[in-house]
């Protein structure tokens, strides 16, 4: 029985192969066409005809003529600049494996915005305009204001700390810390440089709070 079955499957293989491949055959469908403008029926060059759904299209010559192998059924899209676009399905029970079409192109008006004419300023008007007019800094400017010591002390008050500077203020406190174990720790009320550091810091504004 089981040889039977083996030997039914080697003969069959090569049938149902030959079988799925006609099938595909048949599906494929080599498509000629023509595309022409619908008013003056004059060759369109140039068009884009690319199939919906898959990275595969062609463009038409100088003549307006292309041609390009698809499956029936596929949809394929015609666009080019200053024509509308037009979809076009493939038919699915179309006989043969061939298939010609015109396709027509229809002109797809665009509107521009208005332009207004003016005439040349006078030399008065240049002047009160050129003097009136507000220049923004460029990046030197720019540049030169962030590194004013103001404006990098409020851009420093918002900056977080680094890795480096939070390991550095770590091992300082862990230094301080080993240093005054198992005494107390000197207090600096009475240290005058500590004094002349709060008083700096007070005048920077430090102390305000930015809520």
């Amino acid at each position: 029985m089981k040889r039977f079955l083996l030997y039914f499957l080697v003969l069959s293989a090569p049938v149902a192969a030959h079988a799925q491949f006609e099938k595909l055959k048949d599906s494929v469908v080599q498509v000629y066409g023509f595309v022409m403008t619908a008013d003056s029926l004059t060759g369109v060059p140039g068009v884009s005809i690319s199939v919906k759904g898959r990275g595969q299209g062609t463009i038409s010559n100088d003549q307006g003529v292309f041609s390009i192998p698809l499956l029936k059924g596929d949809r394929i899209e015609f666009s080019s600049i200053g024509y509308k676009s037009k979809i076009v399905e493939i038919p699915r029970n179309l006989p043969g494996n061939q298939y010609s079409m015109i396709q027509l192109m229809v002109t797809d008006t665009v509107y521009l915005p208005a332009t207004i004419i003016k005439p040349r300023p006078t030399r008065a008007q240049f002047d009160r305009d050129f003097v009136n007019t507000s220049v923004p800094d460029d990046d030197i400017e720019i540049a030169r204001q962030n590194t004013e010591a103001a404006k990098r002390r409020i851009l420093l008050r918002g900056l977080p700390s680094d890795a480096r500077e939070a390991s550095n203020y770590y091992l300082r406190q862990s230094a301080t810390r080993y240093s005054y174990l198992g005494q107390a720790p000197p207090q600096n009320i009475f240290n005058p440089l500590a004094w002349a550091d709060f008083i700096k810091a007070w005048k920077r504004g430090d102390f305000k709070n930015n809520n």
